[in-house]
């Protein structure tokens, strides 16, 4: 369950003066525009790594009266190491609000910044440019958990897409990990952990707690899944090494779940059952 926002942990303290900065620099960019400012990823559920894991940062402007070229001088202007960040890297994400607000499969962002110390430098302007899943699933965790730094409150600010498209994102995430390109191979096992978690409960769990939840549900992979803990509790550059066939099998695993929840919630009678 979601802590209550008087709950929460504080935010990290080796963040705060970033995210501070960011929220300066977004302010002065975007003047009464800026509608929302929304922590997501493993600051909103609480399990952020220094060293480890990315700053997830959501924003919402009011489009219809943002210039475009703000969006451009923003981008310039959260850019590592315009702005140091003290993670491996930063993944912005920027939205309209009329687009936010409603569900959507798409990825329909404004702007997309990946920078950072150990991320290369991309600024996206062109949604078709990138595969929608991440930006669904993202949504999902903002509008369940997202930690609001200012502006509207992230469950009014961004909707909760539909559940097809939530399966839909979540084949597709699947598909991208098996084929392994570009990831860890303790990401890929633990992204597969969530997306079990969510198939058996309807629930986003940070990594670490998904991968507890999983390991009880695939007992067969429970040593496997225990060692992509192990790994992704080192730094990024020093993750360990995992039997590529176990992490295949298993994520044939997880695909195959996938399936049979979408086509269980598609069934009648099937939605909303967890």
């Amino acid at each position: 369950m979601t802590s209550s926002p008087a709950e929460r942990e504080p935010l990290p303290a080796e963040l705060r003066p970033y995210l501070g900065q960011l929220l300066d620099r977004a302010h002065r960019v975007c003047g009464p525009h800026l509608t929302s400012v929304i922590a997501v990823g493993s600051l909103a559920l609480e399990d952020y790594r220094h060293g480890r894991s990315d700053v997830d940062v959501t924003i919402v402007v009011d489009d219809t009266a943002l210039p475009l070229s703000a969006l451009h001088e923003l981008s310039e202007a959260l850019a590592h190491p315009a702005l140091h960040c003290p993670a491996p890297g930063l993944e912005l994400v920027v939205y309209g609000q009329e687009f936010a607000a409603r569900p959507s499969g798409e990825a329909g962002y404004l702007l997309d910044l990946n920078t950072g110390p150990l991320l290369p430098n991309r600024a996206s302007f062109d949604p078709a440019a990138s595969p929608a899943f991440w930006y669904v699933i993202d949504r999902s965790v903002a509008h369940r958990s997202g930690r609001t730094l200012t502006g509207r409150p992230a469950s009014e600010a961004i909707a909760e897409p539909r559940r097809p498209e939530l399966f839909a994102a979540l084949r597709s995430s699947v598909r991208e990990h098996s084929d392994g390109e570009g990831h860890l191979a303790d990401n890929r096992v633990l992204n597969g952990c969530r997306s079990l978690v969510f198939c058996h409960t309807g629930r986003w769990l940070a990594k670490r707690r998904a991968a507890a939840e999983a390991a009880a549900y695939e007992e067969d992979f429970r040593p496997l899944v225990e060692a992509a803990v192990r790994s992704f509790e080192r730094p990024r550059s020093s993750p360990d090494a995992l039997p590529a066939e176990e992490v295949r099998a298993f994520l044939d695993r997880v695909r195959a779940r996938v399936e049979e929840s979408a086509e269980a919630d598609a069934a009648p009678g099937g939605a909303g059952r967890h």
